[in-house]
This record gives C-alpha cells, sequence and structure tokens, in this order.
C-alpha cells in the first residue's frame, strides 16, 4: 500500500465535494422535472460535451483499455470500435441534430414523435424500449462496480480493514465491498442535484484527470528515455494482415495465453465483424443511456452536434496519454508487479492499479486515484441519472400517476435513484469481470437492439408494431445466444442476431397499417430526415411546395468517413508523442491538419444549412 496522508487528503477533499456539490444544486434540481432530469436545458453545449466525455473516461474502461495497449500495442486503438466508439463521428455529423429536434426528454417520449401516442404497437414500442434502457443501464452499473471494486482492493488491502468491520467478507467479495462504499457517495450527489450537479461533478473530475495524466506522461517519458520497451515486433504498428502477427513468447508468454482467451488472433476477421457491426449500431444513433440524455439536454439541434464533436476532441488525447503512460511504465516494471487475483491467476486489467501502487509519486497518487474515483462516479451518476428518467417519466408519470406535483416527482426520483443503486450492486456481484459483462452489453444486448433503430430514422414504413417486435426478437435472441455462446464469440453472430431482429421488424411492420400520416408529416417536416421516405416527402411538398427535403446524405457519409479519420488520429497522437516515434507523430500531424481543415469547410461551416 502506497497512500501517504497527502493522497488521502486529496481523495478525501474530493469526495466532500461531491457532496457539497449535491447540497447546492438541490434547489435548482427541485424546480421541475426538466431541470432536475435535463438541467433545464440551459447548459451550453461545451459544458455537456465535457461531461458526456467524463462519463466515458471511466474507471473499468480505463483498466481494460491499459490491459489492451499492453498486450496489443498500437492495434489495440481498433479494439473499441465494439462499443464502437466512431458512433461519436456519426452523431456530431447528423443524428445528434436529427434527435434533439424532436424536444423530448428521454428515448421513450422520442417514440411519440415517430410512432404517435396510441395505435397498434405503441404501448409495446414504449416498453420494449424502457427495458432495453434499464437492461443497459444496469449492466453498465453493474460494469462500473466491479470495476471500481478491483481498482480499490489493490490500494486498500482488506486485511487493513476487516479488524474494523463487525461481520466476514470471503476474498472474492472484497471488491464488491469497497464497490458499495464508493457507490453511496456518487448516489448522494446525483440524485440530491440532478443533472446540473452530474455536470458540474464531471468537470472538476476532468480538471483532475487532465492535470494528472500530463503529470504522469512526463513521467513515462522520462521512465523511457534512454531505455528500451521490451515488446514483440509489431507491436509500435496500428496495421494488421489475416492474423494479429504479435508473439510474446520469450518476452512475457503469459500474454500470449491472454491473446488466446480474448479470441483477437484472426484480427482481419475480427476487425470485419466491429466495423460491419459498428457501422450499423452508430446508424442506429445513440442508445438509451447518459449520452442520449446529454444530447437531448442541449439548447438546440446545432448545440447537439457540436457537443457530440467536443466529445471527441475532450476525450481522446488526454484519456490515451494515460493510457500508453501506464503501459510504458507496466511494460518497463511488468516482472516488479504483482497481478495475480484471489485465485493466483493473472489479471491484465491490475496493470493500472498496479503501476500506480508502486512507480508513482506522491501527490499523483492521490490526484489519480482521486480522478479515476470520480470517473467512476461520473459513468454511474449519468447512467442512474438515465435510468431514473426513463422510470419516472415513461413509467411512473405515464402509467401510474400523470398528475403528480413537483415535489412528488422529485421524490419518486430519489426512491428510483435509490432502487437503480440497488439493483446495479446486486448484479455486481455475478459479474466475472470487466470484459465479461462489456462483451455481453456491446456484443449481446446491443445486438438485439440495432435492427429497429436504424429503420425508426430511415424507413416511413416502420411502424411501433415492428419497433416492438423488431427489438423483442433481437433482446430475447440476445439473451439466449449468450447463456449458449462464450462471451468472446458473441461478436461472431451479430449477422445473426441482426437477421433476426431485421425480420421481426419487417413483419411486424407490414402485419399492421402504417403509422398515421399526420404524425409521420409532423416527424419528417421537424427532423428532416435523409432515407427512404419518398410518399411521406411527396405529401409533405404537395402541402408546402417550398418544404426543402434533407438531400446530405453524400456529405454526410463523407464528413463521417473523415471524422473517423480524424478521430483515429486524435487517439493515437498521444500514444506516438509519449513513445518518441517522430516519424509516425508527424504523419498523424499533418492528416490531422487536413482532416479538420476540411471538417471546418464540410461540417462546421455548414451546421445551420442540414
Amino acid at each position: 500500500m502506497k497512500l501517504h496522508l497527502l493522497d488521502v487528503a486529496i481523495i478525501v477533499l474530493y469526495l466532500l465535494s461531491t457532496i457539497f456539490i449535491g447540497l447546492w444544486y438541490r434547489k435548482k434540481a427541485r424546480e421541475n422535472k426538466e431541470s432536475y432530469m435535463l438541467g433545464g436545458k440551459s447548459l451550453p453545449w461545451y459544458k455537456l460535451g465535457l461531461s458526456d466525455a467524463s462519463d466515458m473516461f471511466d474507471i473499468s474502461g480505463t483498466m481494460w483499455m491499459v490491459s489492451l495497449c499492453f498486450v496489443y500495442g498500437m492495434k489495440s486503438i481498433w479494439i473499441p470500435w465494439l462499443w464502437p466508439v466512431f458512433n461519436q463521428v456519426f452523431l456530431m455529423m447528423y443524428l445528434s441534430r436529427w434527435l434533439r429536434r424532436s424536444n423530448a426528454a428521454t428515448g421513450a417520449e422520442w417514440l411519440a414523435t415517430r410512432f404517435g401516442k396510441t395505435g397498434p404497437g405503441v404501448t409495446g414500442s414504449n416498453v420494449v424500449v424502457i427495458a432495453f434502457a434499464l437492461l443497459s443501464c444496469f449492466g453498465f452499473l453493474a460494469y462500473g462496480f466491479i470495476g471500481l471494486g478491483k481498482f480499490i482492493e489493490i490500494f486498500i488491502p482488506w486485511d487493513l480493514v476487516k479488524a474494523y468491520v463487525p461481520f466476514h467478507v470471503a476474498p472474492q467479495y472484497v471488491p464488491h465491498m469497497y464497490g458499495i462504499i464508493f457507490t453511496l457517495f456518487a448516489m448522494f450527489y446525483s440524485i440530491i442535484g440532478g443533472m446540473h450537479s452530474i455536470v458540474l461533478g464531471d468537470m472538476i473530475k476532468y480538471g483532475i484527470m487532465t492535470v494528472a495524466c500530463v503529470w504522469i506522461s512526463f513521467i513515462a517519458a522520462g521512465k523511457l528515455s534512454g531505455n528500451h520497451l521490451n515488446v514483440p515486433d509489431g507491436w509500435y504498428s496500428p496495421f494488421f494482415g489475416k492474423n494479429l502477427g504479435l508473439s510474446w513468447t520469450g518476452i512475457i508468454n503469459e500474454v500470449n495465453n491472454k491473446i488466446k482467451e480474448d479470441g483477437y488472433s484472426l484480427f482481419g476477421l475480427f476487425f470485419m465483424m466491429m466495423t460491419f457491426k459498428g457501422f450499423f449500431a452508430a446508424v442506429a444513433g445513440p442508445a438509451p443511456n447518459y449520452d442520449m440524455q446529454k444530447i437531448l439536454s442541449t439548447r438546440s439541434p446545432e448545440e447537439a452536434s457540436k457537443m457530440s464533436g467536443f466529445v471527441n476532441i475532450i476525450l481522446l488525447p488526454i484519456r490515451y496519454s494515460l493510457i500508453v503512460s501506464l503501459t510504458i511504465l507496466g511494460v518497463l516494471f511488468y516482472h516488479q508487479m504483482d497481478l495475480k487475483d484471489a485465485k493466483g491467476a493473472i489479471d491484465f486489467e491490475r496493470i493500472l492499479p498496479a503501476v500506480i501502487n508502486n512507480f508513482l509519486p506522491v501527490g499523483l497518487v492521490g490526484l489519480l486515484l482521486a480522478g479515476l474515483l470520480g470517473a467512476f462516479m461520473s459513468t454511474f451518476s449519468g447512467t442512474m441519472n438515465a435510468a431514473q428518467a426513463y422510470i419516472v417519466n415513461d413509467i411512473y408519470l405515464k402509467y401510474i400517476n400523470p398528475r403528480a406535483s413537483t415535489k412528488k416527482i422529485i421524490t419518486a426520483n430519489y426512491m428510483v435513484g435509490v432502487f437503480v443503486v440497488a439493483v446495479g450492486v446486486i448484479l455486481g456481484f455475478f459479474v466475472k469481470d470487466v470484459n465479461s459483462v462489456l462483451q455481453w452489453i456491446v456484443s449481446a444486448l446491443y445486438g438485439g437492439y440495432i435492427a429497429s433503430n436504424v429503420l425508426k430514422w430511415h424507413w416511413w414504413r416502420f411502424n411501433a408494431n415492428g419497433f416492438f417486435y423488431g427489438m423483442l426478437s433481437g433482446i430475447l435472441s440476445a439473451m439466449i445466444f449468450s447463456l449458449i455462446i462464450p462471451s468472446v464469440q458473441l461478436l461472431y453472430w451479430f449477422p445473426v442476431l441482426f437477421a433476426i431482429s431485421l425480420g421481426g421488424s419487417v413483419i411486424g411492420s407490414y402485419a399492421t397499417a402504417p403509422t398515421d400520416m399526420t404524425v409521420l408529416r409532423s416527424f419528417y417536416t421537424t427532423v428532416r430526415p435523409w432515407g427512404f421516405w419518398g410518399p411521406i416527402k411527396a405529401l409533405v411538398m404537395e402541402k408546402d411546395p417550398s418544404f426543402v427535403p434533407n438531400k446530405n446524405f453524400k456529405l454526410n457519409m463523407f464528413n463521417v468517413v473523415i471524422g473517423t479519420i480524424t478521430q483515429c488520429c486524435l487517439t493515437i497522437l498521444p500514444m506516438y508523442l509519449i513513445l518518441a516515434q517522430k516519424a509516425s507523430l508527424i504523419v498523424t500531424i499533418a492528416i490531422l491538419v487536413v482532416t479538420i481543415t476540411i471538417l471546418k469547410k464540410t461540417w462546421w461551416n455548414k451546421l445551420k444549412d442540414y
């Protein structure tokens, strides 16, 4: 254990600040439902973008990405496409604007603008999207919960604590015990202060993380200077062929087992399947979680696009400077670290806390721990806020007490918040590790979500009944697949999941009448999507010949390609900088300058024209 008094003081000061933030915004959050859930739609795009980036800078994901960078080197930048990370590019180019134009409060409320408030399948579509939203929120809560516990356990061994605890905790449940303790802080400020306190808490956490990441980058660069990283051939290159082409034999033999367990040896096939799935997942738009809530909280459609674009700029360079710095220290001092878990097996997700615990100076340890605790809290609080919004707005206010007073709505939010946290914690006890729950979320659960949510934007004949059956068939299939197929193989079954869900969507749509034309005309003129909207376009232009339909499909797709290249450059730039790969760094900067110049003309200057 390497926690000095200064480190402990920094951590305690941060935790106390979260309590203060919750109390400070308590009155503001209690003004009305919109103020609590969406910050009154008054927060500027750069604050929401920074908050959204902070929500994505989570402790579990960072632990996972450090282990990936250690094992796969520069090729690790592709693996987060599982989410897919490039969905932020699709959002910034056009989907955030489309979503914000609805002026809804949640994804379920958005469905009323697309399918109407009554009619065949409307109730079912609301129920299924709420169920999906809650399943994904609970999954993310469990994901963050177990990552935090594993992280804290290294810094505060249970042997130092158990004498002061009046009950016995089995070794395998120690991470869960720590998770519960720090979850209570996240629960307090997010439940009491709502979206306002979440955003301010995220901003403070991001400031702490920025200072810590820059500091640790200088340390890693200094340690690397004059030393050589003992890594396999191809580790410094992001490019690959049919096979991964990395062999750790004779260097760290255990890493070969990690590659085999991950199932990424046939990297070319893995990349193609990941990109295929990622494209449709990105076109489907944001899942009903904290990302969607931040978009709906913006002041205008243009600011929604700016916010999504800002996420890439504010998140990737800082996060990957931390990831590559910890990786460098991990490779240099691998044989001095204890990465074994309670069962004696090597756990590469422990590289991050092991490096912090052994090789960072006093003060930086406290800053980094406070920042990473804040990372957990921001992810946890943002996810909890989304779950609260669905339960209160789309269940309580819609079906139980439609005329509830503001006081009752706030009380319901408090009670739901506690319930959501309790369920997330309970699920955390059944999670094996960070990677297993991540694979389940991105490969199984989201596999059933995609088809229906692609069609809802782009096909006029798709109706609420199709949405219900498409989502239901996809999610149920995903659940069954996740029970009988190993998690590392779920990605390769995505085309089957997609086909089942697509079949349910199409059959369900044609089994019932189209959505009411008045609803479709309103949606088409308000959101102005491109796609297969021919009959609705004709009706709208017949009534209003001056209406200008959206003809930006080609421009949007061009910007997506340029934006994805830019995103990759923002990811790899800090890695090449800290690793002192000068030639690669110069090429990356040159590409970045070109792509940003293009996007200034084809995206930023045209935001109000779309």
